[in-house]
């Protein structure tokens, strides 16, 4: 009986912490349509617990802020519009996430682990004190996560014991949260004094006419077995047929057949597409990190030796040159 009642206790003890807990997500977008990765931030905030809010902050989001009240699980949504946001510098965003803090009382602040994550939350972290914890691939309590150490191949559990909890999230370990059921409220919040440190100038960026990387469903990805950019036609090929991503090693990267933007990998883009072909890649462990979730890995290469074979799904070892407009000449039919 004693058992019970404890258990019972747990429970409600449970359930009134929740209560008190609340999770602001940072919202990343263009101004236009918000990224798919905060849709990920978004499910992992509501495995916390408590009410999930969301902060837009741009120049004229008011179409993202729309987007976000019809997510599910998300309680409100806090707009904040302001020339200092163009660009979305960190240095003009802290100090409204800060001010916005402390108005709401969050327990929990997160975002996801993209560029535009890395670069703010830990401003963010340092401001309030705090040690953040970055690029979590699961949740396991309100103040335990789980995260990926060397490069990958170790987990780590990580029990927060700070006053506010402050995380990125891998998009690609959280599924996006379902669009078009949500009832949040909107809330204007006044922007915050300008830091006037920095000044957005511009931005160029690659223009493409396939999926974007990160939330393809397919992706083919290219290495040094390449052996120039030029060659990397026949990937380009084989991906407008698939309606793929194009993505690259470290090693192709550093070579300069491509651009960084296309690289896969730790310090590259985290993917986990449904079918991950892998063509002229020996597998780094740094390469693996990037993309070892995939639903389904299929690997080219010549060396049958290659460590990228013993994560593969499947393998043909093969000489790329032959074995990829073979392919591509196959989806034509």
């Amino acid at each position: 009986m004693l058992k019970a009642i404890n258990k019972t206790n747990l429970r409600q003890l449970t359930g009134l912490i929740q209560r008190f807990q609340s999770t602001l997500v940072v919202a990343e977008h263009n101004n236009d349509t918000l990224t798919p990765i905060t849709l990920s931030a978004i499910t992992a905030a509501n495995k916390l617990g408590g009410e999930v809010a969301c902060l837009v902050a741009g120049t004229n989001c008011v179409k993202v802020a729309e987007e976000l009240t019809k997510v599910h699980g998300v309680k409100k949504v806090l707009v904040a519009q302001h020339d200092a946001y163009k660009g979305a510098l960190a240095e003009e965003l802290t100090p409204l996430i800060l001010a916005t803090q402390k108005q709401f009382s969050f327990t929990h602040i997160c975002a996801g682990a993209s560029a535009f994550g890395k670069n703010l939350l830990p401003r963010v972290a340092a401001k309030l004190d705090v040690a953040p914890i970055s690029d979590i691939i699961e949740i396991k309590s309100p103040d335990t996560f789980v995260r990926t150490i060397y490069a990958g191949n170790a987990l780590s559990t990580v029990k927060c014991n700070e006053s506010i909890k402050i995380f990125t999230v891998r998009g690609t370990s959280f599924e996006p949260a379902a669009v078009g059921d949500g009832s949040a409220t909107t809330e204007e919040v006044s922007p915050s004094d300008t830091a006037g440190v920095s000044e957005w100038v511009g931005q160029s960026l690659t223009k493409s006419d396939r999926p974007e990387l990160t939330s393809a469903k397919v992706v083919v990805s290219g290495g040094r077995g390449l052996k120039s950019g030029d060659n990397f036609k026949l990937l380009y090929d084989l991906a407008d047929k698939l309606n793929a991503a194009v993505g690259a090693s470290r090693a192709a990267v550093d070579a300069g057949y491509v651009p960084n933007d296309m690289q896969v990998g730790q310090t590259g883009k985290i993917v986990a597409p449904e079918l991950y072909i892998a063509v002229g890649i020996s597998g780094a462990i740094q390469h693996l990190a990037g993309m070892k979730d995939s639903k389904t890995i299929v690997a080219i290469n010549k060396d049958p030796e290659a460590p990228i074979f013993q994560v593969a799904d499947l393998g043909l070892v093969a000489d790329l040159f032959k074995a990829v407009p073979e392919m591509t000449d196959a989806l034509n039919k």
